[in-house]
């Protein structure tokens, strides 16, 4: 993209605030500028600049899944770097600029396949943007295992790690662990030395556990309440550790089932906004309609959520990121937080300084709703999308 395109009367939820009747203008895949319709109509902009006129739509900063499976039939566990291409296209239609596939547990071999698939799509996207990779295992409590494998599991070992980082290429931008296991402590500055964002997930660590933890930076937490240990009165446990310390960040599948909406405001008012990150946790079925629904090898059924069809537990959401923020304006949450929690919040906690905002120098990745904030466009580096499709004009 060469010329300019400005974005015009619209409401802009730049990530931190709500500013009405506005413009973007953005060049080269970046925001240049964010203006209000009085200057829109003095400006002086260049002949070549593109106008689009929104009418009165929202432009939001595009969002972000950190902890995703699969979707539309195509998953994580296929070991198959066409099904994370596939996963960055059907990702467009749902608001997502940017996402970071998600492995499950998995036999050190599986595992490694799997990551150097994943790898070997980050840059060939035609849709959302791969940002890198987040190990949801294998360094994960047999006590805590949802539907993830005993078998998958593995006790910390630091040349396991490091294998598993060789066969990523440097990608893995976060991992989700138990803080509980023995020589924790030694990973964990193995992974801040490489920029690992950690979190705490498919544990049962008691509280103590939780606050040595956050000494070595395991500061966010994997879906909040599930698969892991509750809040007690007398140990407070995981659960309670994120309510105590503003400090910890952590995932909320606004599904309606995996957490309660009430207990997503009550959240709200016992932690910083900034702290609370939407994710979808979607599965390879997710979208998909063709039977059998397959998860991680193992038939599911979906009944609001996806349950392994074995013993009827909970296999992971349904959800996408675009109804993730329609059920949490439903919930009752404002409509500039529920983006700050989709947009903002995740590129901040994962390090990704250009991403989350609308603001001038930011990437023009970027989410257009209507009213019922539904997508009208997608535009990823300033390459629109309309239902997965991309745009060549206008």
């Amino acid at each position: 993209m060469s010329s300019e395109i400005c974005l015009h009367n619209a409401t802009v939820l730049t990530g931190y605030s709500v500013m009405k009747n506005c413009a973007v203008l953005i060049k080269s895949y970046k925001i240049i500028d964010v203006f209000n319709e009085a200057r829109f109509a003095t400006k002086q902009f260049k002949d070549d600049v593109k106008f689009i006129d929104l009418k009165g739509a929202y432009i939001a900063p595009g969002y972000m899944d950190t902890h995703i499976h699969g979707i539309e039939g195509h998953g994580t566990d296929d070991q198959s770097t066409d099904s994370i291409l596939k996963m960055s296209e059907s990702l467009t239609k749902y608001g997502v600029t940017s996402f970071i596939p998600t492995l499950y547990s998995s036999p050190k071999e599986k595992m490694l396949k799997d990551i150097k698939a994943i790898t070997a799509a980050i840059g060939k996207e035609k849709g959302a943007k791969i940002l890198g990779l987040h190990l949801e295992g294998p360094f994960i409590s047999p006590e805590r295992l949802g539907v993830q494998t005993p078998d998958s599991l593995s006790p910390v070992d630091l040349n396991l790690m490091e294998e598993l980082w060789k066969a990523s290429k440097g990608k893995i931008i976060n991992m989700t662990v138990a803080p509980e296991l023995k020589g924790m402590r030694e990973l964990s500055l193995y992974c801040i030395g490489k920029g690992i964002v950690l979190q705490a997930g498919h544990t049962n660590a008691n509280y103590n556990q939780m606050v040595e933890g956050m000494q070595v930076r395991i500061l966010h937490v994997t879906h909040l309440f599930n698969a892991m240990s509750r809040m007690h009165h007398r140990d407070p446990n995981a659960v309670g550790a994120v309510f105590i310390h503003p400090e910890i960040s952590c995932e909320i599948i606004a599904d309606g089932i995996h957490i309660n909406p009430n207990l997503i405001k009550f959240l709200l008012r016992c932690k910083p906004i900034d702290k609370l990150v939407l994710v979808t946790d979607s599965l390879k079925p997710t979208k998909q309609k063709e039977l059998p629904l397959m998860a991680n090898g193992e038939e599911v059924y979906l009944d609001g959520c996806f349950y392994r069809k074995s013993d009827n537990v909970i296999a992971g959401s349904a959800l996408t990121m675009s109804d993730g923020v329609k059920n949490l304006v439903s919930f009752g949450i404002s409509l500039d937080q529920a983006i700050q929690m989709a947009s903002t919040n995740p590129a901040n906690i994962m390090r990704q300084e250009h991403l989350g905002l609308i603001a001038p120098g930011y990437d023009a990745d970027l989410v257009v709703l209507d009213q019922d904030l539904n997508p009208l466009y997608t535009i990823v580096k300033g390459e629109f999308f309309k239902e997965g499709e991309k745009l060549c004009a206008l």
